[in-house]
């Protein structure tokens, strides 16, 4: 199984220029068919498939903001499953309209379905996934898929569980880690996690590559690489930084 990375950021108003990028969250995973993580300013990039899963954490403007430019909704011949937490069947029929789209989710051209999940196992194909509600404002899902594990928005601080199980063990972790540890006691509620708590996560569940993900769209590539910095310090083993093309 591969990913790729194709945005990785909380919002646009990013510093330029960025050896990370300043699309928002998605990530494309090719598992033995096509499946995408989120929706954000990324998934732009992506196109060319017949049948597709998008699996989406939650219904914020960075994680679907990018839907109706997904090129797949507008052809004949593609399916399209989307996956995501209770009121994702509301919340993309109400993005995908106007007047914030100017077609309606009826008008697209694509067989489109959309199932609701929370806190469960199903399967894409011959790939297991399970998902677990993360703490965040609104209903939020973090995923797991075989060996990679997709947290991008989760404050870890009020509730690790879920992210430390559905991560266990996982090849490849990609985790929130928005925040500064002085940012973060400055925003508690905002939903996101600081440096420590992304230690913490990874510390306790252990996967082979530890990912930072889902970068302050304030902070410029010096600010985002000395937390890298901090949370190596903090493990005592290699972080990577997410950026726009990295193939994992």
């Amino acid at each position: 199984m591969q990913a790729q990375i194709f945005g990785c950021r909380g919002s646009l108003a990013t510093p330029a220029p960025s050896r990370y990028g300043g699309n928002t969250p998605c990530v494309s995973v090719d598992a033995g068919r096509a499946i995408v993580l989120d929706a954000g300013t990324g998934i732009s990039k992506l196109g060319g498939f017949t049948q597709v899963d998008l699996l989406l954490t939650h219904l914020h403007l960075d994680h679907i903001e990018g839907l109706g430019f997904f090129e797949p909704l507008h052809d004949p011949a593609c399916t399209i499953t989307i996956w995501g937490p209770p009121g994702t069947a509301k919340g993309v029929e109400t993005w995908l309209s106007p007047p914030y789209y100017p077609l309606r989710l009826a008008d697209l051209a694509a067989a489109i379905e959309i199932r609701e999940v929370r806190d469960e196992s199903f399967r894409i194909g011959d790939l297991d996934v399970a998902c677990a509600v993360v703490p965040h404002p609104s209903t939020t899902l973090g995923y797991r898929l075989g060996g990679l594990a997709y947290i991008p928005d989760d404050e870890a601080r009020v509730d690790s569980g879920p992210a430390i199980e559905l991560a266990r063990g996982a090849d490849v972790l990609l985790h929130d880690a928005q925040y500064t540890d002085r940012e973060c006691d400055q925003r508690a509620g905002w939903g996101h996690s600081s440096v420590s708590d992304f230690a913490a996560v990874v510390q306790a569940a252990a996967p082979g590559r530890a990912v930072m993900f889902h970068h302050d769209p304030r902070h410029d590539d010096a600010t985002i690489e000395a937390m890298r910095d901090e949370a190596v310090r903090l493990l005592d083993r290699d972080v990577e930084i997410a950026s726009e093309g990295l193939l994992l």
